[in-house]
């Protein structure tokens, strides 16, 4: 795929001299939470309305959007406000009302993402339309199939695309809703730079009071701008509730958000150099959560050989499992001094928590 400055005209053209904008309801429930919303947002920095028209979930039985009834309160929300207007697509059907609509900008959901099937359906839907095709990341983490999905739109002939970074769903998310999985996002960024990558914070965090500081963390990766779920009543939402904002919020996270400084005149090299440096310390961070689980679970082991009095140290295991992650290491170009160094203290370490226990 190969993705030029002409690919992000969209964005460009609006000339703006802040990181784009896109906040809406989660859902459009109402004639007047739209416009309500809308009129709230018109003041604030955002420059693109959403709000969910049909609305994919997981399980039935939840709302799933007003449907096709919707597009005119958009169009309602452009003719008053100015702003561009934008709702998620999921098939064809939804592709001929959105454009009967002159919806400004398309987005491809997370459970679409995942299905090639569904994006060459509204790929082909679009054949030959010139309006901006957002794609958000799969809900699994495959970046080849994230950027499946826009080269299937690129082969359609539709040349205005970006990206939305949603987060990745996971058994177990911690303290997130979808896990931001950030090196995915930095690759992409890395090897398209000129691809838009916009961030959702709202389904990152799946609740309201972590939203600036994930979107500082998209900003410090040289995002270009975010999608926040906006909503005159938050609490009492028709879907999502607990991770949208009101407008009032929104537009203070947008002025608390701060704009890191390049201290390099060569914008190309610090750029980069700052997308590795981020790259770093998120991994390392990654590397001390995963070395606490791992001696998590040698506490366990200590505790049950304890309770059946055996030995702590099984040198038998030890040598396959040092044999296991030399060869391992090799093979992903790490040298055996280095995996030897490593995971003798991580064996150390090891015996030292299971020999504590009481």
């Amino acid at each position: 795929m190969e993705i030029t400055k002409k690919n992000r005209q969209w964005l460009d053209n609006m000339g703006l001299d802040h990181p784009l904008v896109i906040a809406g309801p989660c859902s459009a429930e109402t004639e007047e939470q739209v416009l309500k919303t809308a009129h709230l947002l018109k003041d604030t920095d955002t420059n693109v309305f959403r709000a969910g028209i049909w609305k994919p979930r997981t399980r039935p039985g939840g709302f799933e959007g007003v449907g096709g009834i919707g597009l005119p309160w958009l169009q309602r929300v452009r003719e008053e406000t100015g702003m561009k207007i934008t709702t998620e697509v999921g098939n064809a059907n939804h592709v001929e009302l959105a454009l009967k609509a002159d919806v400004d900008i398309l987005w491809i959901g997370a459970r679409t993402t995942v299905n090639p099937f569904a994006v060459q359906e509204i790929a082909d839907a679009l054949k030959g339309v010139d309006k901006p095709v957002l794609v958000k990341n799969p809900v699994n983490p495959d970046l080849a199939l994230w950027l499946g999905g826009v080269e299937r739109f690129q082969a359609n002939g539709i040349s205005q695309l970006g990206v939305i970074h949603r987060g990745f769903s996971a058994y177990n998310t911690g303290h997130y809703r979808n896990k931001p999985k950030w090196h995915i996002a930095i690759e992409l960024k890395k090897e398209f730079p000129d691809l838009p990558l916009i961030l959702d914070p709202s389904h990152i965090c799946g609740r309201r009071d972590t939203i600036l500081d994930v979107s500082q963390t998209a900003l410090d990766l040289n995002f270009d701008g975010f999608m926040i779920e906006t909503h005159i009543d938050p609490d009492n939402a028709w879907s999502d509730a607990a991770q949208q904002i009101t407008p009032a919020q929104l537009d203070q996270i947008t002025k608390d958000l701060r704009i890191r400084q390049k201290s390099s005149s060569k914008e190309s090299f610090q750029s980069k150099l700052n997308l590795y440096r981020k790259e770093l310390d998120l991994i390392d961070s990654n590397i001390i959560d995963i070395l606490s689980d791992r001696m998590g679970v040698a506490e366990n082991i200590g505790k049950l050989k304890h309770q059946e009095n055996v030995a702590i140290l099984q040198s038998g295991r030890w040598s396959d499992i040092l044999s296991a992650m030399i060869t391992m290491g090799e093979s992903k170009g790490l040298s055996v001094e280095f995996v030897e160094e490593v995971f003798k203290a991580i064996h150390v370490e090891s015996i030292n928590i299971q020999h504590n226990v009481k």
